[in-house]
């Protein structure tokens, strides 16, 4: 057995040792779901070399656990806001593949009718209020939509990613202080894959338990190990109790790690190759993997069955964007204003 298939096996083996925490129809749904956006951005990095899809692309591989175990977490009805790295959010919570990577392709079929590409992913029918390119910037629209849902009283939060660059901000304590002030009901998660851009937060940052930062608003703020999707469900469950309870934020670091560079463009020499097989072997899937075995939930081929029928499902998606048309030039004009007939020039 090579070396990294030996860190992976002891580390899954080190995470089933107990009983399972969870339904095996939520492990199951874990390991479909991961599946999907682990396949789904493989695929993407693949067409993203090939040309296919071009601009900005961040992929997600490495992470999955950081949305998967927050569904499983939160409300139909809660509201979904992240920065750039978004293609595994919208499809964490329903959005068609197809959809997605039709945006990617910059085809008229996709989620923001191929205006957005892959870093402006927005379904409104699933609540995920989008993907931002301006770093930091979703994190007061995270409060706002949190305001909201306070002011109208519904009973719902909303949840609002970040990368641990994006602490560095002005928008982000400012965001921590209002939400706070007015105990709005927003889940803040820093998705800490430690290196920002391509610098690590140890040559970033005095302060690199990043989730100390919510002390200076009393907001409660806690780190959490996201390798694990049993660890990001529990810690999202709990901060959802005290947003709908009526005490406000909470401020959680998600430890974690992205096996691709910051961008398609990031070779990531700026880390070793023993780190990188290290977190591999942590494995959020592999982990799930290893518990639905363990305990019989399923067989290894049902297992391997499930993985090629995700397989299929993002070659479906591909196809789709591939024969899928490009936006008319008459849509330049369109989604800019809420108001149909606002005067704007069109010649």
């Amino acid at each position: 057995m090579a070396t990294k298939e030996k860190a992976s096996a002891k580390s899954a083996k080190a995470k089933v040792q107990a009983e399972p925490k969870f339904s095996k129809e939520t492990y199951m749904w874990w390991f479909e779901n991961m599946k999907l956006i682990r396949r789904f951005e493989e695929k993407t990095g693949q067409l993203y070399g090939q040309q296919k899809i071009k601009g900005f692309c961040h992929l997600y591989i490495g992470q999955e656990a950081c949305v998967a175990g927050a569904v499983t977490a939160l409300e139909k009805g809660d509201k979904w806001i992240t920065a750039y790295r978004d293609h595994a959010h919208p499809l964490a919570l329903g959005t068609d593949p197809g959809a997605v990577m039709a945006e990617m392709f910059a085809k008229v079929t996709g989620c923001s009718k191929g205006k957005g590409g892959s870093m402006h992913i927005f379904d409104k029918e699933v609540n995920f209020v989008g993907g931002h390119g301006i770093v930091g910037g979703q994190i007061p629209l995270g409060a706002g939509l949190a305001f909201a849902e306070k002011y109208n009283k519904t009973g719902k939060l909303c949840i609002c990613y970040m990368g641990d660059g994006a602490v560095r901000q002005g928008a982000f304590h400012e965001a921590l202080n209002m939400a706070m002030s007015w105990k709005l009901p927003v889940i803040f998660v820093i998705e800490n894959n430690g290196y920002a851009m391509g610098t690590s937060v140890s040559r970033t940052s005095n302060v690199q338990d990043l989730y100390k930062l919510g002390s200076a608003y009393d907001m409660p703020s806690f780190p959490v190990d996201a390798m694990s999707v049993e660890n990001v469900h529990t810690a999202v469950a709990e901060a959802a109790d005290r947003a709908r309870a009526g005490e406000g934020p909470t401020l959680l670091e998600f430890r974690t790690y992205r096996y691709k560079g910051h961008s398609m463009s990031d070779p990531a020499k700026y880390r070793t190759k023993e780190e990188l097989e290290d977190y591999k072997g942590r494995d959020s899937i592999e982990a799930v993997a290893a518990t639905i075995l363990k305990n019989g939930f399923a067989t290894q081929e049902e297992l391997e069955q499930i993985d090629e029928n995700v397989k299929q499902r993002v070659a479906e998606a591909v196809k789709f964007a591939e024969e899928s048309p490009y936006p008319d030039p008459s849509e330049l004009y369109t989604d800019i204003y809420v108001e149909p007939d606002y005067p704007y020039v069109m010649d």
